[in-house]
C-alpha cells in the first residue's frame, strides 16, 4: 500500500476523534505497569548480581627506574 493511499484512508479517522476525550485507556496503563515491573524487576537482579562481586583493586603498578636513575638516588654509590 503506498503512503498516499493509507493517508486518505486515515485522515478521516482522523477527524472523527475528539481531542478532548483521547486518553491512554486501559491498555496504556498495563503497559506502563508492565514496563515499571520490567524496570525494577532488572534493577532488583542488578544489585543482587553487584553484591557477589568480589572486587579488590590492585594497586597501580609503579614504573621501573633506570640504572642511572638508581644510582642518582641511592647517593652516587
Amino acid at each position: 500500500m503506498y503512503a498516499t493511499q493509507a493517508m486518505t484512508q486515515l485522515v478521516p479517522l482522523a477527524q472523527e476523534l475528539d481531542e478532548n476525550k483521547v486518553t491512554p485507556g486501559v491498555l496504556g496503563f498495563i503497559v506502563f505497569a508492565v514496563m515499571a515491573g520490567g524496570v525494577w524487576l532488572l534493577m532488583k537482579s542488578m544489585t543482587r548480581h553487584m553484591g557477589r562481586v568480589d572486587f579488590e583493586e590492585a594497586p597501580e603498578p609503579q614504573p621501573q627506574a633506570t640504572a642511572g636513575q638508581q644510582r642518582a638516588t641511592s647517593g652516587g654509590k
